[in-house]
């Protein structure tokens, strides 16, 4: 099974929820963060995000001093590379290409910002990022050779 767990509200609140998830879930070396493009985007701002709440980083975003091989992130954009450095595959791409199903068939993140202050439609947004991190998951399978995930297989808690 794989579980989605999404966090949204104030923003001190869901970085503190999320850090209680990453000490609670992540503490062990062997497990890692995983992202599409998270190591140059979502990991710094997460760690930004804190810093300027006066959050103290978990662990595993304590990136200070560490050597790139003891950074604790997987990141399917730069697996996708094979050591490429200059060429930027979109997460829609890849998905497209690996036959995985989309996760931009509602919005992408270009339009979270709309749809947050304009349309407030939070739970749309939580849809879309729960697809976003589906689709990274199935990516990592595809990646390893391992079949994706059945919806089936799937819950959200």
């Amino acid at each position: 099974m794989f579980r989605t767990t999404s966090f949204y509200g104030e923003e001190p609140t869901l970085l503190r929820d999320f850090k209680n998830l990453i000490i609670s879930h992540f503490s062990q070396a062997k497990h890692l963060l995983c992202a599409h493009n998270g190591k140059e985007f979502d990991f710094p701002y997460i760690a930004r995000r804190m810093i300027i709440h006066n959050i103290e980083l978990p662990y595993k975003l304590n990136l200070f001093g560490k050597k790139p091989w003891e950074v604790p992130h997987l990141d399917t954009l730069e697996l996708w590379k094979f050591g490429d450095y200059k060429t930027y595959t979109s997460l829609k791409l890849m998905t497209h290409v690996l036959g995985i199903p989309s996760p931009k068939d509602d919005i992408d993140g270009s339009e979270v910002y709309k749809t947050y202050y304009e349309d407030n439609d939070i739970n749309r947004i939580v849809v879309y990022c729960e697809k976003d991190t589906i689709a990274v998951a199935q990516i990592f399978l595809r990646l390893r050779g391992e079949s994706i995930l059945q919806d089936d297989e799937i819950i959200h808690v």
